[in-house]
């Protein structure tokens, strides 16, 4: 049986676009005739641009009807686009910026959807029922280590509405100028982390004992007031290593333990219930982005991006290097003049801070982004973009900050993946959709990951670690309005607990990373 043959294909963004992508598997030789006479003059990789027209030295490299370029020579119809043929145009600078100037007519309500939650004290919802351990010092990462895989072995089997034990595990909390003006962001992160939705308002700790993020700093009084584990004596619940009543290792194991399990008997008395689909705290990343990525799984996103806010409910798209570039296309977008200046404030800081470490926004693109087609961080930034879909923006959060608001939210992060995801938690989101053209095994403890592939390839290739294949809008197969639908719907059933992603499965969790722009001293 012979496999079919793809006819040549391309991929234009827009009518205006002087490049396309070239979409078949394993890419196209020369000498290749697509549909509309273009002949291609050398071998181009799968997801790498062509020169639709001659494209004299100096002209404008358009996709996505933006500037990705500057030719710096003269580039034939037909040739391959590559990066070393182009000059990165220069930042859009932070002044003269449309300010809240798109006022789209407000998408009709999308009604009717829910799924089943765990209701909190403090009025959130968790997708799941977890018991975390949070740590103010990574000195305690081992025992605490040690102390949970017993926890799971011997006490989780009892509570079979919980579903899992997770160690808040970081670099972070000694050896760090802590006070420091910038030191409030791992530290706001971690405590906004140990009251994420999907933790049940159950706050336990361990801590060293000499380090400088002391629990009542990490914790202070009132910053928990609706999910106050503080005992009758106004005490946070503590396991303390240098304690002197801990006789050696297993004593301390003994006592987390020990603390444990009030902390399981309470989240196993919580049920499942019917909710509606605003519960849904949404943050979404790509990463090993290619230049399918902007035409597949991100505009897929961003579709879903759409129905989320029609249904109520709460999502947040980051990556500031990513998305600098089209600083335009967001101020333009806010509800107000507040929320665009909000957005503002945090490009210059992240300005100020690459400049701070001697680096640029060029630095953000990967070898496996050019690999896959991507020629540089405006073109990446474009593709990025799109997931945030068409609603306005409402709200901007800092570094570490937590939600308090539905709709459509710029959350300030670095594009590490990584970071990323653990600055989408502290946020409070209690679901994650995931983007990526050159594969990841990425996934989160604290939240289900939903996994979007942006080409069929990957897909068949990874096909127990992508959740969707958003290769199919490529293939034709699929508009990008039906892989949203999939995905919303999917998201509902996730949230549910009636389906795990594959990296609940395989229990691929990568560690959270703090963002940490204080001195380490």
């Amino acid at each position: 049986m012979h496999e079919e043959v793809q006819a040549p294909l391309y991929i234009t963004m827009h009518a205006s676009d002087n490049v396309a992508i070239v979409a078949n598997n394993g890419g196209l030789p020369a000498g290749t005739v697509f549909p509309s006479g273009l002949v291609l003059r050398e071998q181009v990789p799968q997801g790498h641009k062509v020169a639709l027209t001659d494209l004299a030295e100096g002209s404008a490299v358009r996709r996505y009807n933006v500037p990705i370029g500057f030719a710096l020579k003269d580039i034939p119809a037909g040739s391959w686009v590559h990066e070393r043929l182009l000059k990165m145009p220069d930042a859009r600078a932070l002044d003269n910026l449309p300010i809240a100037t798109v006022k789209p007519e407000p998408l009709p309500p999308l009604e009717g959807y829910t799924f089943e939650g765990f209701r909190n004290r403090d009025g959130s919802v968790g997708t799941r029922n977890i018991m975390a351990i949070t740590q103010t010092v990574q000195c305690v990462a081992g025992v605490t280590s040690f102390a949970v895989q017993r926890i799971k072995a011997e006490l989780l089997p009892r509570f079979p509405n919980v579903d899992d034990v997770v160690a808040l595990e970081h670099g972070y909390g000694c050896g760090v100028a802590i006070d420091a003006p910038d030191a409030v962001i791992p530290i706001r992160t971690l405590r906004n982390i140990s009251l994420n939705p999907n933790f049940g308002g159950e706050v336990m700790v361990v801590s060293l004992g000499c380090e400088k993020l002391q629990p009542e700093r990490l914790l202070p009084p009132g910053t928990i007031a609706l999910v106050d584990e503080r005992d009758a004596a106004g005490k946070l619940d503590v396991v303390c290593l240098q304690d002197d009543t801990h006789v050696g290792f297993m004593s301390m194991v003994e006592a987390i333990v020990r603390q444990a399990g009030q902390h399981l008997e309470r989240l196993n008395a919580r049920k499942r219930e019917t909710v509606p689909a605003s519960e849904l705290v949404v943050g979404v990343q790509c990463g090993g982005s290619d230049a399918f990525s902007g035409v597949t799984a991100n505009p897929a996103v961003g579709f879903c991006t759409d129905l989320l806010v029609r249904a109520g409910a709460s999502v947040m798209f980051s990556e500031t290097t990513e998305v600098r570039d089209g600083i335009d296309q967001l101020t333009s977008r806010a509800t107000t003049p507040e929320v665009a200046v909000a957005m503002i404030r945090e490009m210059a800081w992240y300005d100020a801070y690459l400049q701070r470490g001697g680096a640029d926004r060029s630095a953000n693109t990967t070898p496996g982004n050019k690999k896959g087609g991507l020629s540089n961080i405006v073109e990446k930034a474009m593709g990025s973009i799109v997931k945030s879909g068409s609603a306005p923006i409402s709200g901007v959060l800092a570094p570490g900050e937590k939600l308090k608001q539905k709709g459509l939210t710029y959350a300030a992060t670095p594009a590490s993946d990584f970071i990323c995801g653990t600055l989408q938690l502290a946020a409070g989101m209690n679901l994650h959709v995931f983007t990526t053209g050159r594969g990841t095994p990425y996934g989160l403890a604290p939240v289900p990951v939903i996994k979007v592939a942006t080409r069929s390839d990957l897909a068949r290739r990874w096909h127990d670690l992508m959740d969707i294949n958003a290769g199919t809008i490529a293939d034709g197969s699929a508009s990008i309005e039906e892989v949203g639908w999939q995905l919303f719907r999917l998201m509902l059933d996730v949230a549910s607990g009636r389906k795990k992603t594959w990296s609940e499965q395989w229990k691929l969790h990568n560690a959270l990373v703090l963002f940490n722009p204080a001195p380490v001293t």
